[in-house]
């Protein structure tokens, strides 16, 4: 009798607390719902993650993001308790009022260590202020002086290596993924400017250490494990350190991790080497031990992905439009004919990142490929203050409750019919020289929020500026480009707001050099 009457009573203990879980997370549901009833959004995400994560899990989540905007307004519900904006003069406001932090719900999960944060994942504002100021000079090239002939160098690998290698005629079309040989060129380059030593890929043409393959794997595990809500785990005290990445493990972010490890300690432990490079500046400002292998990590992955990506869609978008690629083409042998570049860059050199910034429909083109197909669109969520904030939007006062947070859609932002036009969905490069006044400032910054803004602009903006603008540049120059499958030009998968870009196949020829009247 005894034995029953306990039994029945741990049943009614067992009941209750399941009642009151399901209480307490009922009152917790209709809370959030209620904060953020004023704001429209797809159906279910009121009350339920699941849209959102399957947005993520499609590998296309910013066009998701982008609908969402179009239907539901510049500020809409994408989750119960997250909220996306495509106002332009609402990200900047939440970028630069104080209040606001970048969300743990995100951020922790772009960790790439165990517990461990870098510049980029770190949610802490004054932690993070303080990193940047230690890394900024760096990055801006006053204490890296090779900086741009650094990336010349590795550009003449590029062109180099297409040029022995893939170079097609009209008898014989050597298949080459432009994809693949575009990220050889970026991770060379960065890990030339910031570790002080190339990984070796264009010159082995291979991807060294499986680099490549280790970082999207890493990448798309992270993506899946936010998107299903148990990213938290790699960062739980105890079974953390077994699931997440570390140099001791070959899959995921293991192997990159293990190599760039490596390179950092070899400069570390030589206190003498003088070297003016990335890694020089970081150890010069403070970091050392496992904040200056962090940092060293994170540059790399984040460096290497994000330009690859703005340099691969501007080929793309140059190569499906046949007057954009002829136009600027024509500017590029314009220029050269006219002393305004190098007239051939195996004597005399590349074309300087000066040089590259005066050519107007170059600059045209970047920005406009940039604009299209916006190298980074993960939503960058930021925390509502506390006792919640008021934006304003189309002139009229908006308020935004703490407890919530706030991300941005690239996608619908940067195709903005408002702001750009009625032909916002085309790339039309013409755009940003027809232009001016009022109406070109407010595009343009628009445009540079591809970078960030204020203090979470983006520490590798001048270094991507000259990667682009000189490849762009060499590679018309030097070649004709034309994809081998245009129905389908490439394999492209977004995970966490970083393009995986595989399988991008063409077909290179060489050009003839630009006659030059000798006259000149």
């Amino acid at each position: 009798m005894a034995i029953l009457l306990g039994a029945s009573l741990s049943g009614q203990l067992v009941a209750a607390l399941v009642g009151a879980l399901v209480g307490l997370y009922i009152v917790r549901t209709l809370t959030t719902y209620a904060k953020l009833r004023s704001f429209r959004g797809p159906s279910w995400t009121a009350i339920s993650n699941w849209p959102h994560s399957m947005a993520m899990l499609s590998g296309h989540c910013h066009e998701w993001y982008a609908q969402v905007s179009k239907k539901y307004g510049p500020i809409a519900r994408v989750a119960p308790r997250v909220l996306i904006t495509s106002s332009p003069e609402v990200w900047v406001h939440v970028n630069n009022k104080p209040g606001y932090k970048r969300s743990d719900w995100y951020y922790n999960a772009t960790r790439i260590e165990y517990r461990r944060d870098n510049v980029f994942s770190q949610t802490d504002n004054v932690k993070h202020e303080k990193r940047r100021k230690q890394m900024a000079p760096g990055y801006s090239g006053r204490e890296n002086l090779n900086l741009e002939a650094s990336v010349d160098e590795r550009l003449q690998d590029l062109l180099h290596l297409i040029r022995s290698k893939y170079v097609s005629s009209d008898h014989r079309i050597v298949p080459m993924d432009l994809a693949q040989k575009v990220q050889y060129f970026t991770l060379d380059v960065i890990s030339s400017v910031g570790l002080g030593k190339t990984f070796g890929m264009l010159k082995s043409d291979r991807d060294v250490d499986d680099y490549i393959s280790s970082s999207e794997d890493g990448l798309a595990i992270g993506n899946t494990a936010l998107a299903l809500g148990f990213s938290w785990i790699a960062q739980a005290p105890l079974v953390g350190k077994f699931i997440a990445p570390s140099p001791d493990k070959t899959n995921g972010f293991g192997r990159m991790m293990a190599a760039c490890f490596r390179a950092v300690d070899e400069r570390a432990a030589t206190p003498s080497d003088k070297r003016s490079d990335m890694l020089a500046s970081f150890m010069r400002h403070g970091l050392a031990g496992d904040e200056l292998r962090s940092e060293a990590l994170e540059q790399i992955i984040a460096g290497s992905d994000t330009t690859a990506g703005a340099i691969r869609a501007t080929l793309l978008h140059l190569m499906t439009n046949a007057r954009v690629y002829r136009r600027l083409q024509s500017e590029v042998d314009d220029a050269v004919r006219r002393g305004l570049a190098p007239r051939s860059n195996e004597e005399e050199g590349l074309i300087s990142a000066a040089q590259a910034r005066q050519l107007p429909y170059l600059q045209a083109v970047i920005r406009e490929a940039m604009r299209i197909w916006p190298p980074v669109t993960n939503i960058f969520s930021r925390d509502v203050p506390a006792g919640g904030d008021t934006v304003t939007v189309d002139g009229e006062s908006v308020f935004l409750p703490g407890g919530v947070c706030i991300g941005y859609s690239a996608y619908a932002m940067h195709r903005s019919e408002k702001i750009y036009g009625k032909d916002a969905d085309a790339f039309r490069p013409e755009r940003w020289l027809e232009a001016e006044g009022d109406e070109l400032a407010v595009m343009t910054r628009t445009n540079d929020l591809n970078f960030g803004y204020g203090k979470f602009q983006c520490l590798g903006k001048p270094v991507a500026q000259i990667e682009l603008g000189k490849t762009i540049f060499e590679l018309l120059r030097n070649f004709d480009l034309a994809l081998l499958n245009p129905t389908r030009p490439w394999d492209a998968r977004n995970y966490l707001g970083i393009f995986a870009i595989s399988d991008m196949w063409v077909q290179v020829t060489q050009r003839a050099p630009v006659q030059i009247d000798q006259a000149q």
